[in-house]
């Protein structure tokens, strides 16, 4: 009885199975384009941005030595650094960050097309409650699968090369010494810190960015096909947003995270001690560290991402069927 009902409701059976494999096919499409589309945005927006991610992680690294600080600023950073190595002594790391930042955003755009694909209802729209979680299930899986032996090798390398006597020729040199030194797990120091940056990074930032462009497509623009493309400009607008709205969110989780992954970090037995030790000694102030060239960068970095990724995004729903 039930077969028969199905078969009257759904027409022929050659239809409702090609109808479902159609349909089974466009959802893994997605999520590959959005792996494809995403390593292509983690290379492009890398080698925009870098400068301004290297003068923050100098800034975190900072610490106080007696009453006197190497850097007074932001700005005094990129004087002290051109001054001592050229100007590509602001892209010292870049290899690192290059070679993580490709399967990153990729991880990170490819999960969140996969949780958006099994928590959108039928006319592919999410709850907010479900943007947030699928932002946070992003995050998390690109701080596991890329983020954090790739930070930390870049922190270390850059700590490195601010020693008397720089021990690091190279990314797989660094690696190796790494590895050799400390085992795999020096490449996985503050984990747990990386988890709790990246997954309410994302959080925050497709929730906002899902939140806007809902916004202009039904508040603005009254229309529900939320499948027409948005100006880029104003995509770059949203990610703008929602990285500021990350900075201001997680800024003391980056410096803690930062701090775990130094070379100094044997000094802190783990990201609680970490936290702890930093409130103690340095005061509240420590924890926001690097806040102005990180919120250039992150806006920067986040405008110019969501702009790329929409734009692929696109091209390939175009091309590819």
């Amino acid at each position: 009885m039930s077969d028969r009902g199905l078969v009257f409701s759904a027409g022929r059976p050659n239809q409702r199975v090609s109808a479902a494999a159609a349909a089974a096919s466009g959802s893994s499409n997605k999520s590959l384009k959005g792996i494809i589309a995403g390593g292509i945005t983690g290379g492009m927006e890398i080698c925009i941005t870098f400068p301004t991610e290297y003068v923050k992680t100098q800034l975190q690294l900072d610490e106080k030595v007696g009453a006197q600080k190497r850097y007074k600023g932001p700005i005094d950073c990129v004087k002290v650094t051109v001054r001592e190595r050229g100007f590509f002594g602001l892209y010292r790391g870049l290899s690192v960050l290059l070679y993580g930042s490709i399967p990153k955003s990729a991880v990170r755009f490819g999960a969140f097309e996969e949780f958006k694909k099994r928590n959108s209802d039928a006319q592919g729209n999410l709850s907010t409650g479900r943007k947030f979680l699928c932002g946070l299930g992003a995050g998390i899986c690109e701080a596991i699968f890329a983020v954090t032996p790739m930070e930390t090798v870049k922190v270390k390398f850059i700590n490195d090369q601010n020693s008397a006597n720089p021990k690091f020729r190279g990314f797989f040199h660094g690696v190796r010494e790494i590895v050799r030194e400390q085992g795999l797990r020096g490449c996985y120091q503050g984990l747990t810190a990386t988890m709790m940056k990246q997954g309410s990074n994302q959080a925050i930032r497709f929730l906002v960015v899902e939140s806007l462009k809902d916004w202009w497509y039904r508040g603005y623009r009254g229309d529900t096909d939320n499948t027409r493309p948005i100006p880029k400009l104003l995509t770059g607008m949203f990610g703008a947003v929602a990285g500021a709205a990350s900075v201001f969110g997680n800024t003391p989780i980056d410096v803690v995270k930062t701090r775990m992954q130094g070379l100094e970090a044997h000094k802190y037995r783990s990201t609680a001690h970490c936290f702890v030790k930093i409130w103690r000694e340095e005061g509240l102030k420590a924890f926001y560290k690097g806040t102005v060239p990180r919120l250039s960068r992150v806006c920067l970095d986040v405008g110019i991402t969501f702009m790329i990724y929409d734009s692929f995004m696109e091209l390939f729903n175009k091309i590819w069927k």
